[in-house]
């Protein structure tokens, strides 16, 4: 699974399982470029790893357009992306305003596609690359009090398998992961004012006991599937998932 001075872009690195994910792939010797738009964040992961740390807006396509136009003019090829950056609001039908809407789906949907198509622009002229998006269980099952999350990741689903029979037979390969409750910032975030830490730490033991494995994913975990998405190993995979979730999906 050699990704040896391959060039990868890592959205959401500055957090959770892109930070994890730009760890090993530095481990791999690839080239990484970390983009997030935590600028405070993404300086400290610029700081502690050897990742080429960029801003972005990923819900502007300019912006998109720019980082992948940057990225080739630097390095002349562009061998993968892993499209982490993701916001959650923890909002039901009743309660999720129409700005809470977009603001999720125009960060976890639009961003995607944009980065979707400005990669896969680059990767059918030099026929190789590999397009990691990253949605949710939720794309695939429903969830009580986050509907704007859960329409974002079941886009992105199918926004991969489209991505994927449109670019067949171009070299590029276009497949995703479907995390399930994994330990990361997002996890706790969005909980409430009235939310002390253990109530939170109380909150994820809770979400941890409903799983099959009985603990929460770490970030790395949810990183080695990325790796294996990102490599030659996984080269006869178009258009599929991999559901990293300890078993819950499967109950």
């Amino acid at each position: 699974m050699s990704l040896t001075r391959k060039v990868i872009i890592v959205t959401g690195a500055a957090s959770g399982m892109g930070k994890a994910t730009v760890k090993k792939l530095l481990e791999e010797k690839a080239i990484v470029y970390a983009v997030d738009w935590n600028e405070d964040a993404l300086s400290e992961v610029g700081k502690i790893t050897k990742a080429y740390p960029v801003y972005c807006d990923i819900s502007k396509s300019v912006e998109c357009d720019k980082l992948i136009d940057q990225v080739v003019k630097d390095e002349g090829q562009l061998d993968g992306i892993v499209n982490f950056a993701g916001v959650l609001k923890r909002t039901g039908l009743l309660d999720c305003t129409d700005e809470e809407f977009d603001y999720v789906l125009n960060i976890n949907t639009k961003g995607c596609f944009y980065l979707n198509r400005a990669a896969a622009k680059k990767m059918i002229k030099q026929r190789s690359g590999s397009i990691v998006n990253v949605s949710s269980i939720w794309s695939d099952i429903g969830a009580k009090g986050v509907i704007a999350y859960g329409a974002s990741k079941g886009a992105v689903s199918q926004i991969t398998r489209c991505a994927a029979l449109d670019l067949a037979g171009t070299g590029v390969r276009v497949n995703e992961i479907r995390p399930g409750e994994t330990n990361t910032p997002m996890l706790a975030s969005e909980r409430g004012k009235d939310y002390t830490q253990e109530d939170i730490d109380n909150k994820l033991k809770e979400i941890a006991s409903t799983i099959p494995e009985k603990r929460l994913a770490d970030p790395s975990e949810i990183a080695n599937a990325a790796i294996f998405l990102l490599s030659e190993a996984s080269s006869y995979m178009q258009g599929s998932h991999i559901t990293v979730d300890g078993g819950y999906t499967a109950l």
